[in-house]
């Protein structure tokens, strides 16, 4: 029935989107001319305004075109011009081929005005200023002098001189920035490394060639054995003989494979010492080139997959059985075969979180739908899954998990089949296939589950099986978020201790509970009853207090007020005494001067306290 309804509903679907794009190419037929002129204006480029992301897909290819017309004129240039017949024979193949290349190089040179950068993390756009930085670089100066005419010079050596235009190999370094790029963005970089080597191996070998032909032409074709044969033998005179022996003729000296003619003259020895000096550096970058793609390949083989080699050292010297040892060889092999990676956290850990998640989510994503407690669950609990989950790979046979063992993790399988089979190993309960989970009961902490966090069942693998773990920590701090998916697989986990009879009655526990929530509830109103009855005593104590307080000022200010109409009295008694005293008592007069202003001081402060303790008040 599942299968019918299904196929019934994904009809229903076909039909509902047929009959929708039906729709939609009605609307556009009748919308015919407003869809031709939105068409028109999204074809119409501002080129005034076009500028080029060095990071966007176009700006990769055009790179990878500009390959071909830097590539040719290192190649045809001096081979034309030391190989005669070969520029003779195929003048007007060479010179449409060689004016192409020139309207590239200045197509590049127009890219080039108009491509952006970034300043502070923002694409620069303004062609003023895209175009008065490129004029102000020294990459100007060379792509300028890269298409200079010397062309012209034909005019004066005649047209079989293309050694005029060797000012077009200055692009080199267009080529290695075309190289780097396309071995950032390939999915080989070991086996495009090996071929950018051969190929520099192979233009060194061409031009090599090309001077050893035109050494042998200026002293002499068959002057010596060292020298190129006499081309008035047939043998030795068609143009792909020539090339041919020449460039085998510099392979030899290169790889110093086989045996070289001795030179005779002077030039002879100082092109082959040139070459011998060459050909160290070239052996010794092929050398170390190969060993750094041997090494990384290593590197990423003991990165993907363990070690085989220290693990098979460890077992021989510690005496391991010999059907262990095949286990474990056996467990390498499948690893190998089908390359399964066991340690993909360590290979992505370099890079930044937000993409970490969306890779696993691509890989895992499909795995962990097929979990019946996922399906429904939010997408960020699955992001937080994916980063948790570990992959593993166990062998036909092997126990998964065993009865009573404690549990640390639960599992979810991602490809294979495992058999929950009782403990004498042989009878099978069930089978669990593809998007199956098992051993988060022990990891939950259900409350009633008689084994506590021991392992229910016992589950073994049937073949090779690849399982994703997930410890306990994790699960715990994803659940922590997310109470729905907790709650749902905490039911789950009870549906199946049910079943099992492994489910104590809970019932006493929950009255339990809810007699203590009673009994919180009840303390928790009597402390609310007590903290309002200190808070009403509180509040008299403070109207009490304030109502001294006002009593003590009302006294203190009319004790102030009295004090100050004392003052003057005093004064003017005191002004008496000293006319009566006269100026033979000047002692007495300034003594009871200095009494009369410590008391006006002591008036003074005590009126300056009184402010105070009002104005606080």
């Amino acid at each position: 029935m599942d299968k019918i309804d299904g196929v019934s509903i994904n009809r229903w679907q076909r039909l509902f989107r047929w009959r929708q794009m039906q729709k939609v190419n009605e609307d556009k037929r009748e919308e015919g001319k407003d869809d031709s002129t939105l068409q028109e204006v999204k074809l119409k480029v501002n080129w005034k305004e076009w500028v080029v992301d060095p990071s966007e897909q176009f700006y990769y290819i055009w790179l990878r075109v500009m390959i071909f017309p830097i590539f040719y004129n290192w190649v045809i240039i001096i081979c034309r011009t030391c190989f005669r017949s070969i520029d003779v024979n195929y003048l007007a193949v060479w010179l449409t081929l060689d004016y192409l290349c020139d309207l590239m190089y200045v197509a590049d040179m127009i890219v080039r005005v108009c491509t952006g950068y970034l300043e502070q993390g923002i694409l620069v756009k303004d062609r003023a200023q895209l175009k008065k930085r490129y004029l102000r670089s020294s990459r100007f100066l060379w792509d300028l002098a890269a298409v200079l005419p010397t062309d012209l010079l034909y005019i004066v050596f005649g047209i079989h001189t293309p050694m005029v235009r060797i000012n077009r190999i200055l692009r080199t370094p267009r080529l290695s920035e075309a190289l780097d790029r396309m071995e950032t963005r390939t999915s080989y970089p070991n086996t495009f490394r090996i071929s950018k080597l051969m190929l520099y191996i192979f233009v060194l070998i061409h031009w090599n060639a090309c001077f050893y032909f035109a050494l042998s032409s200026y002293i002499g074709f068959g002057a010596d054995r060292w020298v190129y044969p006499n081309i008035t033998n047939p043998v030795f005179a068609s143009m792909r003989r020539q090339y041919f022996y020449c460039f085998w003729f510099s392979a030899q000296i290169f790889t110093t494979v086989g045996d070289t003619p001795l030179p005779d003259r002077e030039e002879e020895y100082l092109f082959m010492i040139a070459d011998l000096l060459i050909a160290v550096l070239v052996f010794a970058s092929i050398v170390g080139n190969v060993g750094n793609v041997i090494t990384s390949l290593r590197d990423r083989d003991n990165v993907f997959f363990p070690n085989h080699e220290l693990v098979k050292a460890y077992l021989r010297s510690h005496h391991i059985s010999k059907e262990l040892r095949k286990r474990v060889s056996d467990w390498y092999q499948h690893l190998h075969i089908n390359k399964k990676i066991t340690r993909e956290n360590e290979i992505l850990q370099q890079l930044p979180v937000q993409l970490q998640t969306e890779i696993a989510v691509s890989v895992h994503l499909s795995t962990l739908s097929k979990v019946t407690i996922f399906q429904n669950c939010e997408t960020s609990l699955l992001e937080e899954l994916v980063l948790k989950l570990t992959p593993q790979v166990y062998s036909p046979g092997e126990y998964v998990c065993k009865k009573g063992d404690v549990g640390h993790e639960m599992y979810i399988i991602k490809e294979g089949k495992l058999a929950v089979v009782a403990d004498d190993g042989v009878t099978q309960f069930d089978v669990l296939s593809e998007g199956n989970f098992f051993g988060e009961i022990s990891i939950l902490n259900i409350k009633g589950n008689k084994s506590g966090n021991r392992r229910t069942a016992n589950i073994r693998s049937i073949g090779h099986s690849d399982l994703f773990s997930l410890s306990k920590e994790d699960l715990t701090d994803v659940l922590s978020e997310f109470p729905a998916a907790k709650r749902h697989l905490e039911e789950k986990g009870r549906q199946i201790l049910t079943k099992m009879g492994m489910l104590e009655d809970t019932g006493e526990g929950e009255a339990g509970e809810a007699e203590k929530v009673e009994t919180k509830l009840t303390r928790l109103e009597s402390n609310l009853d007590a903290l309002q009855t200190k808070l009403a005593r509180l509040m008299v104590e403070l109207e009490s207090s304030n109502s001294k307080m006002l009593t003590r000022v009302e006294q203190l200010e009319v004790e102030v007020q009295a004090l100050e109409n004392q003052l003057p009295e005093n004064e003017g008694v005191e002004g008496e005494g000293e006319d009566e005293r006269g100026e033979g008592v000047g002692q007495e007069v300034e003594w009871e001067r200095e009494e009369a202003e410590g008391e006006e001081e002591t008036v003074d402060v005590k009126k300056q306290r009184i402010k105070y303790v009002v104005s606080y008040w």
